[in-house]
Order: C-alpha cells, then structure tokens, then sequence
C-alpha cells in the first residue's frame, strides 16, 4: 500500500505502461512468429519487413534493448534468406 499520494499515482502510472509493454512484447512476438511460418521467400519478405519495423519500434520505447532487436533482425533476414523462391 502507498503511503504517499506521489506513490499512489506512481502505482497506477506503473500499471499503465506495465500494460503497454505487456501488449508491445506480444505483438513483436507474434509477428515474430508470423515471419517463422513464412514457407516461402515470396511470402515471407514482405512479413519480414514490417517485422523490421515492430522491432525497431519496440526498440526505441525501450521495452527491448536496441541489441535484441538487431540479434532478432538478423536471424529473421538469415531465416529469411534461406527460404526457397
């Protein structure tokens, strides 16, 4: 329990971006996922390209370091590459 009313609102900023961040992680994860499934390279260019930019995106609000988001970006491009035209 807060004591303080600072600490009051701080809980329920918390909340709110704890929330955000919970919904940003799960979209990168399923569009992750998404480019996983990919069959073909055809398909799974244009899925990798918006990817890029959800994780780059996530990146930059600091949910994720900028590291994990280009490890992620580089095995999705080798993944990616590897798939038959």
């Amino acid at each position: 329990m807060p004591h303080h009313k600072s600490a009051a609102k701080r809980v329920i900023t918390n909340n709110k971006s704890r929330v955000r961040n919970i919904a940003a992680t799960t979209r990168m994860r399923n569009a992750i996922k998404a480019v996983r499934t990919a069959t073909t390279k055809t398909t799974g260019e244009p899925v990798l390209k918006s990817t890029i930019a959800i994780l780059d995106r996530t990146a930059a609000k600091g949910i994720i370091k900028r590291e994990t988001a280009s490890r992620h970006k580089s095995r999705l491009m080798k993944f990616v590459a590897k798939l038959p035209a």
